[in-house]
C-alpha cells in the first residue's frame, strides 16, 4: 500500500507516522519549517500511549511522490476547492481520496437513497469547484475523534483519542475501506469501517457547530463554555436546531443532547481548532460547519434562528480575518 497525506499537520503527520510504522509507504506532503524539521528528523510523536518517532518521506511537492492508493486529506475543508494541482500528481484510476475533515463533506449526498440525493451543497462545494478538485466516486469519508497538535516543528502532541472511522458514500463495506482500515489498525490506531458515516458526522457536528463559533467569538475553551451558564444554553439551542436539521435530511444522531455536552465538557480547558485558526490570523473553518447546516435548514424548511445569528456574527469575524492575510500561495498546506 502506498499512502500520501496531503497537509501533513497535527493529524496528518500523526496518521502518517502511524501508519509508517505498520510498514506502509507513506508520503507526507507539507511546507515550511515543519517540513524541513520532518526531512530532517522524522516525526516525532508524544503520546500517553507511548512516544515514537518515524521517519517517512517528505516532500511538498506531490509530483516527487506520484500515484498513490489513498491520498489522505489533512488540509482543511476550506483548501479544497484550490488543491486540485496538489492531488492531480497523486492520483491512479483507483486512488481513494479519505477526506478527514470537520462539518458536512462535499460528497454528503452522493449515492444517498432519498428525496435529495445528489444535491450540491453550494456553501461546501460552491460552484462545484470541490467536486471539480475531488471527484465523488474517490471519495472516502474519515471522522476524526483523536486531539492532536504540532507543538513545534517535527513534533505532534497526541492528547487523546485514536479513532478515524471511514466510511463509503454509499454505505458499502468496500475492499478499500477494509484495506485501509486493517492498515490504520495496524499502526495502532482504531478505525471501524461504518455503515452509516453520516451519524458519526452528525454526532460530531452538534459539538463542533456550537464550540467552534463561540470559542472564536469568546476566545474561550470548551469547559469554559460549558461553566458560564448562558453559553451552555446557547450550545443546547444549537445543538437542538442541529439535531433537527439532521432528522429532516434522513439521518438521527441517536444521542441526547446532555449526554453531548458532557462528552464536550470532558475535553477540558481546550482551545478549539476554529479559536486556534483565529489566534494565527487563519481563515475560519466554519463554511462545512455552519453555513452547511443553515444552508440544509433552508432546503428542508427548518427553523434554526440561533444557528442563523451565530453564523451571521462569525461570517464577519471571518470576512475580516481574510481581509488582514496575504493570499495563499500553497493550497492550505500545513
Amino acid at each position: 500500500m502506498k499512502v500520501a497525506v496531503l497537509g501533513a499537520g497535527a493529524i496528518g503527520a500523526y496518521v502518517g507516522a502511524a501508519l509508517h510504522t505498520a510498514g506502509v509507504e507513506v508520503h507526507l506532503i507539507a511546507r515550511g519549517t515543519h517540513l524541513e524539521a520532518m526531512r530532517k528528523s522524522g516525526v516525532r510523536v508524544l503520546s500517553p500511549r507511548g512516544d515514537f518517532t518515524a521517519h517517512p518521506h517528505s516532500t511538498d511537492d506531490p509530483n516527487e511522490v506520484g500515484p498513490v492508493d489513498f491520498v489522505f486529506l489533512g488540509l482543511k475543508a476550506n483548501s479544497y476547492a484550490s488543491a486540485d494541482h496538489m492531488v492531480r500528481p497523486l492520483l491512479h484510476e483507483r486512488t481513494a481520496l479519505v477526506a478527514a475533515q470537520n462539518g458536512i463533506p462535499w460528497w454528503y449526498f452522493h449515492r444517498l437513497p432519498g428525496p435529495y440525493q445528489g444535491y450540491r451543497i453550494e456553501s461546501v462545494d460552491p460552484g462545484g469547484s470541490v467536486t471539480a478538485a475531488l471527484p465523488l466516486e474517490r471519495a472516502v469519508g474519515c471522522v476524526v475523534y483523536a486531539a492532536t497538535e504540532i507543538e513545534e516543528p517535527g513534533v505532534i502532541r497526541h492528547l487523546e483519542g485514536t479513532r478515524f472511522s471511514i466510511g463509503e458514500p454509499s454505505g458499502e463495506l468496500s475492499p478499500r475501506c477494509v484495506e485501509l482500515s486493517e492498515a490504520m489498525v495496524a499502526g495502532g490506531l482504531k478505525c471501524p469501517v461504518e455503515a452509516d458515516l453520516r451519524r458519526d458526522i452528525w454526532v460530531k457536528l452538534m459539538g463542533n457547530i456550537a464550540f467552534n463559533p463561540i470559542s472564536a467569538l469568546t476566545r474561550a475553551t470548551m469547559a469554559g463554555i460549558c461553566r458560564h451558564t448562558g453559553t451552555r444554553d446557547l450550545v443546547v439551542a444549537m445543538m437542538r436546531e442541529t439535531v433537527d436539521v439532521a432528522q429532516r435530511v434522513g439521518c438521527d444522531p441517536h444521542i441526547s443532547i446532555e449526554r453531548r455536552l458532557a462528552g464536550a465538557e470532558k475535553a477540558g480547558e481546550h482551545k478549539t481548532s476554529t479559536l486556534q485558526d483565529l489566534e494565527k490570523g487563519k481563515p475560519l473553518e466554519l463554511d462545512v460547519i455552519l453555513a452547511a447546516v443553515v444552508e440544509l435548514a433552508d432546503l428542508t424548511g427548518a427553523s434554526v434562528p440561533t444557528l442563523r445569528a451565530i453564523h451571521a456574527v462569525t461570517d464577519l469575524l471571518d470576512e475580516q480575518v481574510r481581509q488582514s492575510l496575504v493570499p495563499a500561495t500553497s493550497a492550505g498546506i500545513p
